[in-house]
């Protein structure tokens, strides 16, 4: 039996505060762990630009066998495999996994995975991890799923917040969790320093914990990039987390309420219900239709004589919208986001002015500085607002660099040419510089032979490719090439027979001893454009022609029956179904 505990807790409180709520102590936390210093954000501008690759030189039978099984399997090998995997999953015991949690007793006997994060790819690592075999322990401030791409719809009432959350317990019940922020990592000693919110009364505090590990996998995700530019940390909102919307929605209504309230000039009534939002991609271009259609379709309800003064300015460093998306429908996207407002009461309609433009796209517009109630821009222009949504970029999070400093100096700092703040990983997403112990997904981390988009769509395929290597019972540490100073790719138990799809990817790669590494397979992306119109471009094969694109009725269409059906749990998918039919029925609830 194994003398370590899982989760060995020298609690300690690092600060108490009489009288502190628990609200108060939580932001504290999630501040401190927000932190980065603005030359970090300059320097890891982790926005998927192409870098040159390293490590490509051939030096040995062994390097070379490496480098052919590391190239894209052939695509209808690869479709072939992932319809093989989905035909296993019905008919495997892996599809009966998960059940009761793990005992203390059973817990000491199994390897111990942490997992850090509760986003995409924790998830779907989760719910497809053997926690028969393995004693998975999940580490987290928040403690739910969260499905990120509808929470520009939350931000203004479309859905409900709980409708896209699900807990973290939920997903797979053999696992254990722990409410806590991860501070520090010792790779060495494969401990895991955690801060957590303590309440006992009245009074809260910050307490330390400390978790030991055999893998682990780092899964936090990235952080809005602030660019170091001033003023954007103080005076914006973000879009990342259920707060995020529940306080975009919360300003909204405020603006509105204050607008109206007597003795204010016109000039200061346009002034405050003026929204900026500042980054055209999905989340930005989402944020502002969705903002659009609450305007149009419940504004003429609730506040039909302020209707002429708002205004929507959507702020694009880049000369387009949209970057991941076909130009045809980036081009589809600039013309839904500036078509002329749509209000059906004419009696509203009536009331505004000639040639009203509610939306207003500003291209090749970089922002200088983002000041209490004007925004910048670098050609000396100033926009004055009363909400400001920064959309722009991604960043890392203190841990991920904490986790890329503590690994010693060699492959991993090389790499960061390549990664820029993110965790430089192998094709088998095991953390370069270490020995296969620690491995990384999602947007914290980057292949750097290989280099992906930070999509939800990517960190679900990676967890799904891990938890199917480690119920497998592949070696993830199976030595070191002491001549080429490499660690060998992960290899499975000779005696095991191979699954059909394994034998498929074997054959593809050209390298029947080692696990096929992780291949993405993009199946396109979508974004709501408004007004009941979305943009799906679906990718049929990897070449570029091969897309099947759709917009106005038919891309809405596909877009909501895909985010309905990608939903964690049958839960949310009849919750979120409820929220549309009620929105439809009675329109967005703007009670606070």
């Amino acid at each position: 039996m194994r003398t370590a505990i899982l989760t060995k807790t020298n609690t300690k409180t690092v600060t108490t505060k009489l009288g502190a709520t628990e609200k108060t102590v939580r932001e504290e936390l999630q501040e401190k762990a927000a932190i980065v210093d603005a030359k970090d954000e300059l320097q890891y501008p982790t926005n998927g630009e192409e870098v040159s690759p390293l490590f490509t030189k051939e030096v040995s039978l062994l390097h070379q066998k490496i480098e052919r099984a590391t190239k894209p399997r052939a695509y209808p090998l690869f479709l072939a495999e992932k319809g093989a995997m989905m035909l296993e999953d019905i008919i495997s015991p892996l599809f009966q996994m998960g059940g009761e949690a793990s005992t203390e007793t059973e817990r000491e006997t199994k390897e111990r995975i942490v997992i850090l994060g509760t986003g995409w790819g924790s998830a779907a690592f989760l719910k497809d991890i053997d926690t028969s075999q393995y004693d998975v322990t999940v580490i987290s401030p928040r403690n739910h799923f969260l499905f990120t791409p509808m929470l520009a719809g939350a931000s203004v009432g479309t859905v409900e917040f709980r409708s896209i959350t699900e807990s973290i317990r939920e997903v797979n019940l053999g696992a254990n969790y722990l409410e806590g922020t991860a501070i520090e990592i010792d790779p060495k000693a494969k401990k895991i320093l955690c801060e957590s919110v303590v309440c006992e009364g009245n009074t809260c505090g910050i307490d330390e914990f400390t978790v030991e590990y055999d893998k682990l996998i780092m899964a936090v995700g990235a952080q809005t990039n602030t660019y170091g530019i001033p003023g954007v940390r103080e005076n914006c909102c973000f879009l990342k987390q259920i707060q995020d919307a529940r306080r975009i929605r919360t300003a909204i209504v405020n603006l509105f309420e204050r607008a109206n309230l007597p003795d204010l000039t016109d000039d200061q009534r346009k002034a405050i219900l003026t929204f900026a939002v500042i980054g055209a991609g999905p989340t930005g271009v989402e944020f502002a239709s969705e903002l659009r259609d609450f305007i149009e379709q419940d504004g003429p309800k609730y506040y039909p004589n302020l209707l002429k003064f708002v205004r929507i300015k959507v702020i694009e460093a880049s000369p387009t919208v949209l970057a991941p998306f076909d130009k045809s429908l980036q081009k589809e996207a600039i013309k839904q986001l500036t078509r002329e407002v749509n209000v059906r009461d004419p009696a509203v309609f009536n009331l505004l002015p000639e040639k009203f433009k509610l939306t207003e796209l500003l291209l090749n517009s970089g922002v200088s500085e983002v000041r209490e109630s004007n925004i910048l821009l670098n050609d000396g222009t100033e926009i004055p607002y009363g909400l400001a949504v920064w959309a722009a970029g991604n960043g890392p999070l203190p841990i991920t660099l904490n986790l890329i400093q503590a690994i010693e100096e060699g492959k991993q700092s090389e790499a960061q040419s390549v990664a820029r703040g993110r965790i430089a990983v192998d094709p088998w997403l095991r953390v370069i510089g270490g020995n296969g112990d620690i491995l990384a997904l999602g947007d914290c981390s980057c292949i750097v032979s290989r280099q992906l988009p930070a999509t939800a769509q990517v960190a679900s395929q990676q967890g799904e490719y891990l938890a199917r290597l480690l119920s497998q019972n592949y070696d993830m540490c199976p030595g070191f090439d002491e001549e080429e100073g490499i660690l060998l790719p992960p290899q499975t138990d000779t005696n095991r027979s191979k699954t059909l799809s394994e034998s498929i990817a074997a054959f593809a790669c050209q390298a029947g001893d080692f696990a096929a590494p992780f291949q993405f397979l993009n199946l396109g992306v979508l974004a709501y454009t408004g007004g009941g119109s979305a943009l799906a471009q679906l990718q049929l094969t990897p070449a570029e022609q091969a897309r099947l694109k759709g917009t106005g009725k038919i891309g809405f269409t596909l877009w909501r029956s895909v985010y309905l059906a990608k939903q964690v749990s049958w839960r949310n998918r009849v919750l979120v179904f409820f929220d549309w039919a009620k929105n439809r029925v009675f329109g967005r609830d703007i009670t606070r």
